[in-house]
């Protein structure tokens, strides 16, 4: 199978009169801090759906999803891809996904994008925004498409100057992971300078059997004549393998910090006498609470990310950290014992941080509306954001694009939260615009991957002893 994934964005994209879809949103707002809060009503969605239930596709999408002849997505097939994905989970049962994605287009698309995304350092540096340029920040979205797909209509598609940094989990708990997730990579290879995927939590091999994203992908890719899942387990492993490639964090014009989870340890190192005449010497990690200290951007570079679940003892701390690290409002840093994984850090070690590596904002995700439930001590989730630390140097501030969720709750109380991005502008791109929005309902009526009344929150300690720890 050949994959180009050499792709001239110049080439792809129409003049910027009838390719930039900013002329369909309205302004962004240009005052600090500044919340616009918006209804899904008053942006039109992706495409227009078919009647729900119809089987026969609308005569202007290309369907079934081909790979390019050439090997080079356009702007136009992403698109497109959007608008299937959008039409066909309104329409067609979830075992029905071949039929729009066969499997070897999926092949295709996370060849390419895993190609590109394992190239990447562990922290991405965005430096390269021009004066005309915006830069869009994404906090959690769990598999919640079509609030993705607003969410890309009105923030804007991505393009030259509009740059889009995703904070991880794309999958579990949502019905349509694997589509979000898809068109997410699809992006990437499009526009890899304009869009800088993260790794959340949820893209790993245990979350995603506890939470619905495995089930799902076995679901959409079943095989029917051995029972076997074959082509279901190969789709699945490719995902285990691109989540492996995800970088960790990102700097954007050398002032926001952005991660999944957030800060991070020194890997402090101690050498142990061996026997005389031996090269080597014994490396004991020393983890105790009293000796905890914050990691330079320098370890951060040097961690091993490729592995299937993050490590939660031995050497290799630093991805737990970023991906399963809170912030809270006591001082000092110490273990996460409620998650059992990563770290908890109060307000004097973002202004360390921020101060060391000057910078002026950390953007970081991975709590919704049912984490700060239960840490009353923080801001609540109901527009979106919070901004959790005001420091001398700076901010920290929690992200979640994820509204109403999750999407299945054992409960008819919902949170009803909204879901917010946000917009940093020039010329220092270090003062944030919040743009909340409610979700997209109703939601096409499909069946949980999980068993969400039963399945602990990720925000409980979890069953470290069944998670993969390659040191």
């Amino acid at each position: 199978m050949s994959c180009n994934c050499d792709i001239e964005i110049a080439a792809l994209l129409p003049p910027e009169s009838e390719s930039d879809p900013s002329h369909c949103n309205p302004p962004l707002p240009t005052s600090q801090h500044q919340e616009q809060s918006l209804s899904p009503n008053q942006v039109p969605e992706v495409a227009e759906p078919a009647i729900l239930g119809s089987s026969s596709p609308p005569p202007e999408l290309d369907f079934p999803i081909e790979w390019p002849p050439d090997g080079k997505l356009s702007l136009e097939w992403v698109q497109n891809l959007m608008s299937v994905f959008d039409w066909s989970s309104r329409n067609l049962t979830p075992t029905q996904f071949p039929e729009v994605l066969p499997v070897r287009v999926f092949d295709s698309l996370v060849l390419c994008a895993s190609k590109i995304l394992h190239k990447e350092p562990n922290c991405v540096k965005i430096d390269d925004c021009g004066p005309d340029s915006t830069v869009v920040v994404v906090g959690d979205v769990h598999g919640q498409l079509h609030d993705v797909l607003f969410l890309l209509k009105d923030a804007g598609y991505p393009s030259e100057n509009r740059v889009f940094v995703f904070n991880g989990d794309y999958v579990d708990r949502g019905a349509w992971g694997l589509e979000t997730f898809l068109i997410l990579l699809a992006w990437k290879v499009l526009m890899p300078k304009s869009v800088y995927l993260l790794r959340g939590n949820h893209e790993s091999k245990y979350c995603t059997s506890v939470y619905g994203f495995e089930k799902e992908v076995l679901v959409k890719y079943r095989d029917d004549d051995d029972g076997k899942d074959k082509v279901g387990k190969h789709v699945y492993r490719k995902c285990l393998g691109c989540f492996e490639g995800l970088p960790l964090a990102s700097i954007i014009n050398g002032h926001v910090y952005t991660a999944h989870g957030g800060l991070f340890r020194s890997i402090a190192v101690t050498p142990a006498k061996r026997g005389k005449g031996k090269k080597n010497r014994k490396i004991v990690l020393n983890s105790e609470t009293s000796t905890l200290v914050l990691g330079s951007l320098d370890e951060l570079s040097k961690a091993r990310r490729s592995v299937l679940d993050p490590p939660w003892e031995g050497l290799n701390l630093i991805p737990g950290d970023v991906l399963w690290s809170d912030p809270s409002m006591k001082p000092g840093l110490a273990p996460n014992k409620v998650r059992g994984i990563g770290l908890i850090w109060g307000p004097d070690c973002t202004e360390d941080f921020l101060k060391k590596f000057q910078l002026k904002l950390i953007i970081r995700s991975h709590e919704g509306p049912d984490a700060r439930e239960k840490r009353p001590g923080l801001g609540g989730m109901d527009q979106g954001y919070t901004i959790d630390h005001i420091v001398e140097s700076g901010k920290l501030i929690t992200l979640f694009s994820a509204p109403d969720y999750p999407q299945f709750q054992g409960t008819e109380e919902r949170y009803r939260n909204k879901g917010a991005y946000i917009v940093l502008e020039p010329p220092n791109f270090d003062h944030p615009v919040f743009h909340s929005f409610e979700a997209i309902t109703p939601r096409p009526q499909v069946k949980a991957y999980y068993d969400y009344e039963e399945a602990i929150d990720s925000d409980e300690e979890l069953d470290m002893a069944s998670m993969a720890t390659s040191p």
